[in-house]
């Protein structure tokens, strides 16, 4: 029994924000709490099931409420600085989301799963074979390109 209330102060006292999401707790007293409750909610939305249009540097001239895009290298406009991050258009302006490991991404544009493990994973699609003298060479390759594309998309581990 005090392991169990020990437990439930200590989630109740919460001093920082969770981790991996990013929202922030507020306090009871706190002014515009509806801001931050709402911008939680809508990280949620963004994150639950994550999906995105495609990756891009410059934010699109009139998104949809909801419309969430993968922010390419060098990226600029609203984006500026936010290289890497999910946006999603909420409300009227942009909210950023960084990804952590393990976080899988439902590229629409592409129509493939991307892994972020240190970085975002797409796995290449290995080359086709195209004839060879000895069939069961080209076979081991074909093999070989295909294990290392599933171990790269995370499917797959390496040992």
């Amino acid at each position: 029994m005090g392991e169990r209330r020990r437990g439930l102060a200590l989630f109740g006292r919460r001093a920082r924000g969770a981790a991996r999401s990013a929202t922030q707790p507020r306090s009871a007293g706190q002014a515009q709490k509806e801001f931050y409750v709402n911008e939680a909610h809508a990280l949620t939305d963004a994150l639950l099931h994550a999906a995105c249009e495609g990756e891009a540097v410059s934010p699109p001239a009139t998104p949809a409420d909801g419309e969430a895009w993968l922010v390419g290298i060098g990226a600029d406009g609203d984006w500026t600085g936010e290289d890497g991050k999910l946006a999603t258009w909420q409300a009227g302006s942009w909210l950023f989301a960084a990804p952590n490991d393990g976080m899988r991404l439902f590229d629409r544009s592409t129509g493939q799963v991307i892994l972020y493990a240190g970085g975002w994973q797409r796995p290449a699609a290995p080359a086709v074979p195209a004839g060879g003298t000895t069939v069961d060479d080209e076979a081991r390759a074909a093999i070989s390109s295909l294990i290392t594309a599933l171990i790269s998309g995370g499917i797959l581990t390496g040992n």
